[in-house]
């Protein structure tokens, strides 16, 4: 069947409702306030000027029938301003499915662009390699940070959602742990001799079928280094509150740790000037939708 009418656009906010209702029916077990929350979230959040703030849709006559989700950021590299963009939620309609690459091509067409997929499903990711994709983390390290030595001389503080500003830390740095406080996550800093350390986690959401100890997942960190330096105590404060692993994104297992690295899940995969860095998943889908 032709659709004549059918044309790739930029996301408005006056979509979000259909929009929603679009990728409810296309993700089974993803509910309708799980979407209108992250769209909600995005509709709010600072965007690099002149770039999408949800992304773009397929649309057949003022109705949405396929959708890519991006979420663009801006990261310092050294002097200059890179832009990244985190490529989301994909779903077209099986009728529109032949439009589909005009919705890919039209999203990831900026060269001066690092685009990363932190979520591909693994029979997709001999498509995203032939689309000049490369992975540049392999899998996930389950770390048991509780079973790391405790150095009586670090000290660990839970960072709340308003604080003004936190010792030992940048400006942007505070920022970024305030900003992921308000979207739920834990946001901590280590205190040590060789430093001031951040950190951010979250929830690990349990698939159906996989067995898991409670688990958070790091979202950020500087460096796996740093947070080997305070796993001790970060496992502490984790188990008080019912968790027992931390998932960190890693390509083999991480020194200093005790845990278990799996290539089973975790793969992602970018294109683009920069290399993402492992331990920085701040700003993405993990943290805007949830886990």
């Amino acid at each position: 069947m032709i659709h004549t009418k059918v044309r790739c656009r930029e996301i408005t906010e006056s979509d979000v409702d259909k929009i929603a209702d679009l990728l409810t029916r296309g993700f089974v077990g993803r509910s309708r306030d799980y979407w209108i929350q992250g769209l909600r979230r995005q509709a709010f959040r600072t965007v690099p000027e002149g770039y999408p703030r949800f992304g773009y849709m397929l649309d057949d006559d003022g109705t949405p029938v396929g959708v890519l989700l991006l979420i663009y950021s801006a990261r310092k590299e050294g002097e200059e301003t890179a832009i990244r963009c985190n490529l989301s939620s994909w779903y077209v309609d099986p009728a529109y499915r032949n439009y589909a690459p005009l919705l890919t091509k039209i999203a990831q067409r900026h060269k001066h662009v690092t685009y990363f997929n932190i979520s591909p499903a693994p029979w997709t990711w001999p498509i995203i390699e032939t689309q000049g994709f490369r992975a540049y983390c392999r899998g996930i390290f389950f770390s048991v940070p509780a079973l790391a030595r405790v150095p009586r001389w670090n000290k660990i503080e839970v960072i709340p959602q308003h604080a003004k500003e936190i010792k030992g830390l940048s400006e942007a740095e505070t920022e970024l742990l305030t900003r992921h406080a308000r979207y739920n996550c834990l946001s901590l800093v280590c205190r040590t001799p060789k430093g001031t350390f951040p950190f951010v986690l979250q929830p690990v959401r349990i698939r159906r079928g996989f067995i898991a100890p409670p688990a958070m997942k790091l979202i950020y960190c500087r460096s796996a280094a740093e947070y080997a330096e305070c796993a001790g105590r970060i496992g502490r404060l984790l188990l008080r509150l019912g968790k027992i692993a931390v998932a960190i994104d890693a390509n083999g297992p991480v020194p200093g740790l005790v845990g278990l690295y799996t290539e089973r899940r975790g793969r992602k995969y970018f294109r683009g000037p920069h290399q993402p860095q492992l331990g920085d998943l701040t700003d993405t889908e993990l943290v805007l939708y949830g886990p």
